[in-house]
């Protein structure tokens, strides 16, 4: 028997969501392609987690419900929440896995606008469900009555979103919330980096959840830390579907002590916003098409009459340099998705530019 038989049908048809390429870690190399932060965390959470770290017992399990990082969450951002309306994962593409546990039976449909994080679909799959997207107006407004007309179980819309960079108005959410038949999932993993957020519209939409993620702003993409805001009743059918202890005690005294260092983070969010509008502008000059992004990446049409965005990521990577391709979306074909570096990676990286323009 051919075991390959006992798989699922809708796991062997599917094709897997694919990361960000990791490439081996060498001197000079630049990496500009998985959006994380190009910044070590603050020194005094570094200082913290090193006191921290050596007291830790690792024979014992950690708390399976991370009660204290989600209280701290509730205090450190406001609006009234309380511990029950927080929920705490591996990252918070375990949050999503979550969601689709509870709300999605095979044949439910899920939407999204898109384009958009393409973990969506294979999550959908991956519950028998069917995935749809209808695309972003024009203007890059939300799509709302065409959502609507889906009659999804559950929508997805991402703020700032990915890999756009772009933001819709929040009350084109709370319409969204109001008007659909389903539960809206505002993913913020980028909003540090953006105006504003949508943790004030929890009071108003009891179908709504607002998911964060500690691996963008936070620093702490190895940590794998995401925090999910709800109806303290779908939070507690949420905890009825994660793993038994889905977070372990390291991940949670990191989070408490970026939590408590909250502050610190401001000046390195600022820095990056500051290099973002830098690089937008640099990149205009040089002939590329950047529309104004308010999240710590960039998307960049090549110029025109030139290779293709293929061309450019290959010969970026061949002087050390990774950045973002999505090849087979057709409306992403000559983009590049440019994460946010440090002044010196983004020099480096504009020079490059410069020498492959005039060859």
């Amino acid at each position: 028997m051919d075991p390959m038989s006992l798989v699922r049908a809708s796991v062997a048809e599917m094709s897997g969501y694919v990361p960000g390429e990791q490439p081996v870690p060498r001197p000079g190399l630049i990496k500009l392609n998985t959006n994380e932060n190009p910044w070590e965390p603050p020194s005094r959470v570094i200082q913290a987690l090193t006191v921290e770290l050596g007291p830790l017992s690792l024979r014992r399990y950690p708390d399976p419900g991370a009660r204290l990082v989600r209280e701290l969450a509730c205090r450190v951002y406001g609006h009234g929440l309380i511990a029950e309306q927080v929920i705490v994962g591996n990252g918070s593409d375990d949050l999503l896995t979550m969601i689709m546990r509870t709300f999605v039976d095979p044949g439910d449909r899920v939407a999204a606008p898109s384009p958009t994080y393409t973990l969506y679909e294979a999550l959908t799959r991956l519950q028998g469900g069917c995935y749809r997207e209808v695309p972003w107006r024009e203007d890059g407004c939300l799509p709302v009555e065409e959502l609507v007309r889906i009659g999804a179980k559950v929508v997805f819309v991402v703020r700032p979103n990915a890999p756009t960079g772009h933001v819709v108005a929040l009350e084109e959410v709370s319409r969204l919330c109001q008007t659909v038949q389903g539960m809206v999932v505002l993913d913020e993993a980028y909003v540090d980096f953006a105006d504003d957020h949508g943790l004030g519209l929890l009071s108003r939409h009891p179908n709504l959840m607002v998911i964060r993620t500690f691996s963008k702003s936070m620093a702490m993409a190895g940590l794998r830390i995401g925090l999910g805001f709800m109806e303290p009743r779908l939070a507690m059918e949420l905890h009825k579907v994660r793993d038994s202890y889905n977070i372990n005690a390291f991940s949670q005294m990191a989070a408490r002590i970026a939590l408590e260092c909250h502050e610190d983070y401001r000046p390195l969010w600022q820095e990056i916003r500051q290099q973002r509008q830098r690089l937008t502008l640099e990149l205009r000059r040089r002939g590329f098409a950047v529309a104004d992004s308010q999240a710590n990446f960039i998307l960049a049409q090549v110029p025109d009459r030139q290779p293709d965005a293929g061309w450019w990521l290959e010969q970026l990577k061949d002087r050390g340099i990774f950045v973002r391709y999505f090849a087979k979306d057709p409306r992403l074909v000559n983009k590049l998705r440019i994460t946010i570096g440090r002044k010196e990676e983004l020099d480096r990286f504009l020079a490059v530019i410069d020498d492959l323009i005039r060859s």
